[in-house]
């Protein structure tokens, strides 16, 4: 978080954003190990429970980032000052060109990584960050309508071999623009909405204990009545339209993050909104338990390459990354997030940034 002027007391770190990031981190591996794995065999409720989280913990992370984002230029846009809104504009550039080059040389090893889109998605903030509230809710709309007239003319599903999740011409500059804007993992458009969401939410006051339960109220809400409806939706196309594959009538009615219809972002943004406003709570009543979540959160960025090249590349090396069972898959996540929790917390004892979080933050304000 930026200093205040120096007339104005420093507000502390909102530590329960963290936590959520941290739980956001927990999300991911866990879907990204059960992708990696092929696990589809074991137990039914482990599955279930797994599929819940495909792509909501992605979104609640994107989500969190704009609230970054958000506290970042709070100082810049509440004094108006030219140098410091400058000042802030180049360093976010810099983060965001850093984002991608990372993510793209992260994709080979990677294929589903979110980092170079998160870039893409600082840009379009750089775009919106001055804009009113009201107008960030209207791009925000603008990209989910945007994502559907993108859908109508052109094919969602070329580039894609959907057996083995392989973007096939993603290193061709059509294929790669193609991936990165409309039909990639986290395409830019509509997916830069959930940060645009967090940019508006980071302007609220998340002190307040009213605005979080209001916030906290009005997600859940919309959650179950989105999903309610997309689940009625689906049901009743299903037997409406038996000629259509049922798969099509799942993909274009349901909440799946592939492709993101308005309907998953929507109820992808509320889940994130109701997540965050619960952590920021638990952590004003938490005791000094909960630090190692705070901490694990703030080494996000760390963790999330980690979670790879680590602990999938342990898993590669010992023959048990391929075809796994959903028992092992969610086993490893959780180990894996274990002994990130246990790093994160020796580290910050030691040192005031992650690893990486130094080196993106050196390099952004050098």
């Amino acid at each position: 978080m930026e200093a205040q002027p120096a007339t104005a007391p420093r507000k502390p770190r909102l530590e329960g954003l963290d936590v959520a990031r941290a739980f956001a981190i927990l999300g991911m591996v866990l879907v990204n190990y059960k992708i990696a794995m092929t696990a589809e065999e074991g137990s039914q409720w482990l599955i279930s429970l797994v599929s819940l989280l495909e792509g909501r913990a992605a979104a609640l992370f994107v989500v969190l980032a704009g609230v970054g984002v958000s506290l970042m230029f709070r100082r810049a846009l509440a004094t108006q000052d030219p140098l410091l809104m400058s000042q802030k504009r180049k360093e976010l550039f810099k983060r965001a060109l850093l984002l991608i080059a990372v993510g793209l040389a992260y994709s080979p090893i990677w294929p589903a990584d979110i980092l170079h889109f998160y870039g893409f998605y600082m840009l379009v903030a750089l775009i919106v960050i001055q804009l009113a509230n009201r107008w960030l809710w209207w791009f925000s709309v603008a990209l989910l309508l945007e994502f559907v007239v993108l859908l109508l003319v052109f094919d969602y599903e070329t580039g894609w071999d959907f057996t083995t999740l392989e973007y096939l011409d993603f290193w061709q500059w059509q294929g790669m623009i193609r991936h990165i804007f409309f039909n990639g993992f986290h395409p830019v458009a509509p997916w830069a909405a959930f940060l645009i969401m967090g940019l508006w939410l980071g302007r609220q006051d998340l002190t307040s204990q009213g605005f979080r339960n209001k916030l906290l109220v009005m997600s859940i809400s919309v959650v179950v009545v989105i999903e309610g409806l997309s689940l009625l939706a689906v049901r009743w196309s299903l037997s409406a339209f038996p000629e259509v594959p049922a798969d099509e009538l799942v993909a274009l009615l349901g909440t799946k993050p592939m492709p993101p219809m308005p309907q998953y972002i929507i109820s992808g943004t509320a889940s994130a909104f109701a997540m965050i406003a619960l952590m920021l709570t638990l952590v004003e009543r938490a005791g000094d338990w909960i630090k190692p979540l705070v901490y694990t959160g703030q080494l996000s960025l760390t963790l999330y390459v980690a979670h790879v090249l680590i602990g999938m590349g342990t898993l590669e090396a010992v023959g048990r990354l391929y075809n796994q069972s959903i028992d092992f898959s969610v086993l490893s996540a959780l180990v894996f997030f274990i002994c990130g929790l246990f790093f994160a917390w020796g580290w910050r004892l030691k040192f005031s940034q992650g690893p990486l979080e130094w080196v993106f933050r050196k390099i952004a304000r050098g």
